[in-house]
């Protein structure tokens, strides 16, 4: 196991990352540190933990996101699949995805919006 220094947040961390791992370490680290900047950085939050919890909120409905995206992508391509060879595919093919996409993002906006009204301004 390698060790790497990195910076979140202006503070200092001493991660331990797989040998061959550290390009990915690295990516994580500043998709973290960008996220909890860009919350700090709006005023509403200033406490490091509650910054990392909104983050950690955040990523994992990205996940969450990601996972109905691809079982719907995985549906549709099962359903092209199943279909006759003669039918080819249309735009309306993949039309779930796209309402599965443009749902997901209004969800999140509502997350988000409901997060910052329960936010104390003086954090």
């Amino acid at each position: 196991m390698k060790q790497i220094e990195v910076q979140i947040l202006q503070q200092s961390y001493l991660l331990a990352c797989a040998e061959g791992q550290e390009a990915r370490l690295l990516e994580a680290v500043e998709r973290v540190d960008t996220a909890m900047t860009r919350i700090r950085d709006t005023g509403k939050v200033r406490a490091r933990e509650r910054i990392a919890v909104l983050v950690a909120l955040n990523l994992a409905f990205e996940i969450a996101d990601r996972d109905v995206v691809a079982a719907v992508t995985a549906q549709a391509r099962a359903e092209y699949e199943g279909a006759s060879a003669e039918v080819q595919p249309t735009a309306d093919t993949y039309a779930d995805d796209a309402y599965a996409n443009e749902r997901l993002g209004q969800l999140i906006e509502r997350l988000d919006e409901a997060l910052d009204e329960q936010m104390p301004a003086a954090l």
